[in-house]
């Protein structure tokens, strides 16, 4: 039948396909081969993890094979070759001289020979091409025979070294838009100063999660890379604020990706941010996440300095923010797309609602410091009450006054990010319906998670679905407080829901299925693990009934401990 389908691809679409994209699959060289010289005009062809064609290493072994796959393939641009375990010098070297024109190349997770070279000694003209991996004398090879076209190069989560990196930048007249090196632990500051020595023009730069990088490469980038426009510091632990506000007066930087740097305050990128307009980055996308450091004094210089600017904002698990971060976002950041708050446990209602606590809660009598007690009973004699942590701490309740108050003023709620597409408001514990409901009204709205909120109802989400009916992925999970009479009000209005989760919702039994059934038929990814209340047999039905249904999550369910992908 895979077969069969591929034939049809190739008579009917052959002509007019741009991209084929078969990741992970395990079609054999013969299907391939039957299909690809049809592609006539394909531009990008995605062949990550399928070892079942690369594993004999006799792929394209014969000449008229390669012949027809180079006519078919003389346009190809974008070549995507990551996760193979079995490629070797010999099939890299046969698929690439069908491909002469490339400009993208990803060889990401790819297992290549950084460390040594396998020929060293070998005699002039006695060098073979391994069967076994692939060599960077095969790869620099191919980055200088196609050189005036290959302009992006992905070799995240490779062996590479130092002078392997220095080995491929130095190539003559390579001129790389964009290059990745997400997970590349070899790497030194010093491969990054000749990186960027070399190759001046880049303007996407991965460099995440390369742990031994310091701020020197950060200093480097800025100052090397006056051109760069895409940033990811993601996970470089040993970066400090050092270089940050050399960074920020690269006027061409749209995007930074600071997320997991543990050290960074924010307040380099800000002082970074008031230099001359026209001599400081205008980003579009900025991550913080996990940036514990990061306050409300930061988040509030950072919203009026790129209020023009912003689309995407990333302070998830930033435990320092608090209502007045919230309130800055809804003031000047009202162009934002995306804006991501999951794990920001001091964030309540007030913040939402854009309205200040009046007074903050009484401590209560039973808890309340009148200095030391003593009582009669031996086991707690000495002993005192110890303090109530922040977060265990519950705000003022907003009240049907507060809410009336808040429908009469100008302040700027949350409401007034009426252009956004995604937020995500997870494990926000001090969240409650009185916010929900009267703030999250996005007729845009694409993706949004309320997970892990314990004081939320069925009203939020019958709210919700009304005022968001664009919603294509909503996560619920750990909401104790949704039901069925949650998901037969919400139903009705999620026509276009295609992924959903209500993991670990105890209250939400078959009904809910079948109401989903019933309205929510583009359905394709379910998560219904830990609902006690589901039985498999209406598992088996929604899967059979919906068309769109390709995963569903439902450990422990009746008494089950599966999940199935269908």
């Amino acid at each position: 039948m895979s077969r069969s389908l591929l034939l049809e691809v190739g008579l009917c679409l052959g002509s007019k396909l741009e991209s084929l994209a078969l990741p992970g699959s395990s079609i054999t060289e013969a299907s391939l081969l039957s299909l690809l010289p049809r592609l006539t005009s394909l531009r990008r062809l995605d062949l990550r993890g399928l070892d079942s064609l690369f594993m004999s290493g006799a792929f394209l072994s014969r000449e008229e094979h390669r012949h027809q796959v180079r006519s078919a393939l003389s346009g190809l641009e974008e070549l995507d070759l990551s996760d193979l375990r079995y490629l070797s010098d010999l099939t890299f070297n046969r698929l690439t001289s069908c491909t002469p024109g490339l400009r993208r190349l990803s060889l990401a997770g790819c297992y290549i020979a950084f460390e040594f070279d396998l020929y060293r000694g070998c005699p002039a003209g006695a060098v073979k091409d391994s069967s076994a991996l692939l060599s960077l004398r095969n790869l620099k090879r191919l980055v200088t025979e196609q050189r005036w076209t290959l302009v992006a190069l992905d070799l995240s989560r490779t062996s590479i070294t130092p002078d392997s990196l220095r080995t491929v930048a130095q190539v003559p007249d390579l001129v790389l838009e964009e290059l990745r090196l997400h997970g590349c632990k070899e790497l030194t500051d010093y491969s990054i100063e000749v990186l960027v020595k070399h190759q001046p023009s880049l303007q996407r730069l991965d460099i995440s999660a390369c742990t031994e990088l310091t701020s020197r490469s950060v200093e480097a980038v800025a100052q090397g890379l006056k051109g760069l426009t895409q940033l990811s510091l993601s996970r470089d632990w040993r970066i400090t604020e050092k270089g940050l506000a050399e960074l920020l007066s690269v006027s061409s930087l749209r995007s930074l990706d600071l997320s997991e740097c543990l050290h960074v305050s924010g307040t380099e990128i800000v002082k970074g941010l008031t230099g001359c307009t026209t001599a400081r980055a205008q980003l579009d996308t900025l991550s913080l996440k996990s940036c514990t450091y990061i306050r409300d004094f930061a988040v509030f210089s950072l919203t009026q300095l790129l209020g023009n600017s912003l689309r995407e904002l990333d302070l998830t698990l930033c435990v320092n923010v608090t209502d007045l971060s919230v309130r800055a976002i809804a003031t000047y950041l009202q162009g934002l797309v995306v804006l991501r708050l999951g794990l920001c446990k001091e964030i309540t209602d007030w913040g939402l609602l854009g309205m200040v606590e009046a007074t903050k809660c009484e401590p209560d009598q039973e808890t309340a410091d009148k200095g030391p007690r003593f009582t009669r009973t031996f086991g707690n004699m000495g002993f005192f009450q110890p303090p109530r942590l922040p977060f265990e701490e519950k705000p003022k309740l907003v009240t049907q006054n507060d809410l009336q108050q808040f429908k009469q003023q100008a302040g700027a709620s949350l409401l007034a990010l009426n252009r956004l597409q995604e937020l995500d408001l997870s494990a926000c514990p001090k969240l409650t319906d009185s916010s929900i409901t009267q703030v999250l009204r996005y007729p845009d709205l694409r993706r949004l998670s309320l997970s892990m909120l314990p004081e939320i109802t069925d009203a939020s989400l019958a709210s919700v679905a009304w005022h968001c009916r664009s919603l294509t992925s909503l996560a619920l999970s750990h909401c104790p407080g949704i039901s069925d009479r949650g998901v037969a009000q919400a139903a009705p209005y999620l026509h276009r829901l295609q992924h959903l989760c209500l993991s670990g919702c105890s209250n939400i039994t078959d009904r809910s299925l079948f109401l989903l059934l019933q309205h929510c038929d583009r359905l394709q990814t379910l998560d219904i693990s830990r609902c006690k209340n589901i039985s498999p047999t209406t598992v088996d039905l929604l899967q059979s009934r919906l068309p769109f249904l390709e995963n569903v999550h439902h450990k422990f369910i009746g008494g089950a401990d599966i999940s199935l992908t269908f």
